[in-house]
């Protein structure tokens, strides 16, 4: 009996040793910064994907980075707060085969409004910082995962990209035909359109490689749009969903 409680209390001092070891809830300082660097991929897309887009041909990200700090509290062993402020670049560029999709373009010179069938063509790019307020919850002495909320803000946004191998029908699916051809393609930018920020749930990974060194990794998955309600000519909210890994050090 004595063996088996001498046992135990080996084994919880080692546990309690590893959680030490590996910070950051030591009892002096339970508080502190991670600096984050990282690689961000991913898009702005519609969900779900809605009938007007029938295939997409191509969805290439233009990649990105994030860059930040993160402060944080530990309450105890295992609960936490994080604050961040993290610089984002963000882009992507797809190309889908769509019908009756709403559109506004420019072409030739004059601006036209309604629903084009062919190829549309779009390329986004978004940067701007990010500040989430996460719960952590220490899984293990090396592993965090946190979650939490978000808000984006944008300093520069553009969405903008090209229609053609189509037609528009001018004010509904029944008007005046304008065709578009490879060679000769109309064009839209809605970056004015855009809203300034959007809001949404951030999910991260923390794994502690060495003693002050993390490796993270995660996704910011947006819950409101970049477009306003009243924006008529995309009529669907189109969701920036980025993941990103990286390297940190902690403090």
């Amino acid at each position: 009996m004595c063996v088996a409680l001498m046992a135990s209390a080996t084994a919880a001092a080692q546990t309690e040793d590893k959680y030490e070891l590996w910070g950051p809830t030591s009892r002096d300082t339970q508080s502190g910064v991670i600096i984050r660097a990282g690689y961000v991929i991913g898009g702005t897309t519609p969900l779900p994907l809605p009938a007007e887009i029938r295939s997409i041909n191509e969805f290439k990200p233009l990649g990105g980075i994030t860059l930040g700090a993160d402060a944080y509290h530990m309450f105890s062993r295992h609960w936490g707060l994080q604050l961040g402020w993290h610089f984002f670049y963000e882009g992507f560029h797809t190309g889908a085969d769509v019908k009756n999709y709403r559109m506004g373009i420019t072409k030739d010179g004059n601006y036209l409004e309604g629903n084009f069938t062919g190829t549309d063509i779009t390329d986004t790019k978004m940067f701007g910082a990010t500040i989430p307020l996460t719960a952590t919850y220490r899984i293990s002495p090396r592993w965090n995962v946190s979650a939490g909320p978000f808000v984006s803000i944008l300093y520069h946004k553009t969405f903008e990209g090209e229609v053609y191998d189509g037609y528009l029908r001018e004010g509904d699916p029944t008007g005046q035909k304008v065709e578009m051809t490879r060679d000769n393609p109309a064009t839209y930018d809605f970056s004015d359109n855009m809203l300034n920020c959007y809001w949404g749930l951030q999910l991260l990974f923390d794994w502690k490689a060495m003693r002050h060194m993390n490796v993270f990794g995660g996704v910011d998955w947006a819950c409101s749009g970049v477009f306003p309600g009243d924006f008529e000519t995309v009529e669907f909210k189109m969701f920036p969903i980025y993941a990103k890994l990286g390297l940190a050090y902690r403090y």
